[in-house]
């Protein structure tokens, strides 16, 4: 009896020159994941990293180098990593990492967040080296870490509200699409599908007077991190266990959940370096991605031994993203403020849904969730630290006493 054709495909494919294996593993079903992929991350959370940049009045060279680091660095590990290992590793930046500095940048000079995201980054590597990745992440209840984040970004979502009040048109349309892709396609994120709608329904129905200002093309400089006490403990910290608990945790499970053996510790690892790189040029990290991992991980990216081409499309379009930032930013400036606003609502939606569910749903730590998910939608701040850091250490004490 003859060898499988797909076996012996593969077997073919591992004797061909590098360069032409990987043209001979680009199929169009990778190539469609990797695109759904990239498009995720390129739409809603680039437009809460404007929000986040506004709230801490950072100027447009900042507000560029921060979205060109972490697009291009975020790429570059998406483009590295399943080159290496041959498996669909897909990089990109920390959307609830994001959605937290948006609360705390106000609270920092812009040396004292570059030396936090330099720190974060650090923590992460050192956690990698060391292997106490799921130690870390048990200190804190992932109920608790999950609770804080759904408290983080449900002004976010709520957002979306007054925003289709006040554009009835674009938001219905925006609103209406998300519903109809939630019910009849599970392949196309319906906030991608809610994006675009919104953004051919605005260009149709408004009438934008005001152009975007330019901005002469200037190359990404090095920033000078400045490092303190209080950045490690309310901004580097924290911005770690978000990233590896909502980020790297998830991109690990989705590549285990589809029979892939992920190097879990150089994963960590390099999502620690790419973090601390993309910090110097201005962004909070680049590392792997839950969500886009998981896309390009399933069976729709066609087949296994192949999948790992849909994280380098996806790695490839990000890239060249980050490097067309000095004309995406000045565009999304010129969108009308509630456009964007509810565009990151939307963008929101399955974060807040996923957190809620693993925040509330094991009965053992509902109380420590409950608090830690008021203290961080509050946004009250306490000695120049934030309300989420607070939810964290309040909701971990609660836990670790009461309810163990």
């Amino acid at each position: 009896m003859g060898q499988p054709d797909r076996y012996i495909s593969e077997q073919d494919n591992e004797s061909l020159p590098k360069n032409k294996r990987l043209l001979r593993d680009l199929t169009s079903q990778n190539v469609s994941s990797g695109f759904i992929s990239s498009t995720l991350v390129m739409t809603g959370p680039a437009l809460i990293i404007l929000q986040a940049a506004t709230a801490g009045h950072f100027s447009d060279q900042q507000t560029i180098n921060w979205m060109f680091a972490v697009y291009f660095f975020g790429g570059l590990f998406g483009i590295i990593m399943p080159l290496l290992f041959r498996i669909p590793i897909t990089g990109a930046h920390s959307i609830s990492g994001v959605a937290f500095l948006a609360t705390v940048t106000a609270h920092f000079t812009y040396p004292q967040l570059i030396g936090g995201y330099v720190m974060s980054g650090l923590i992460i590597l050192l956690i990698g080296i060391s292997g106490l990745f799921t130690k870390i992440i048990k200190w804190v209840p992932k109920e608790v870490i999950a609770a804080m984040l759904a408290g983080l970004v449900t002004n976010y979502v709520v957002q979306i509200v007054p925003d289709v009040k006040t554009m009835p048109i674009v938001g219905g349309a925006a609103l209406l699409s998300f519903f109809i892709s939630m019910k009849i396609s599970n392949r196309i994120p319906a906030v991608m599908v809610a994006v675009m709608v919104g953004f051919i329904t605005m260009f149709l129905t408004q009438d934008l007077h005001s152009a975007s200002k330019g901005i002469a093309f200037f190359l990404p400089s090095v920033q000078t991190p400045e490092f303190t006490w209080m950045g490690l403990i309310t901004l580097g910290l924290p911005l770690a266990m978000l990233i590896l608990s909502n980020d790297v945790a998830p991109g690990i499970g989705a590549l285990e959940s589809s029979d892939f053996e992920p190097p879990i510790r150089k994963i960590v690892s390099f999502s620690g370096v790419f973090s601390i790189i993309a910090s110097f040029f201005g962004g909070q990290s680049a590392n792997i991605a839950g969500m886009m991992t998981a896309i390009c991980s399933s069976s729709d990216a066609g087949m296994k031994s192949k999948r790992y081409m849909a994280a380098v499309v996806s790695g490839v379009l990000t890239l060249f993203f980050g490097v067309f930032a000095w004309k995406i930013v000045p565009f999304i400036q010129s969108l009308p403020e509630a456009f964007v606003s509810m565009l990151a609502g939307f963008a929101l939606i399955g974060v807040l849904i996923s957190s809620l569910q693993q925040g509330f749903s094991d009965n053992k730590y509902r109380l420590s969730a409950l608090f830690a998910f008021l203290i961080a939608l509050s946004h009250v701040s306490f000695f120049h630290i934030s309300a989420p850091v607070w939810g964290l250490v309040v909701g971990a004490i609660i836990a670790k006493t009461v309810e163990s």
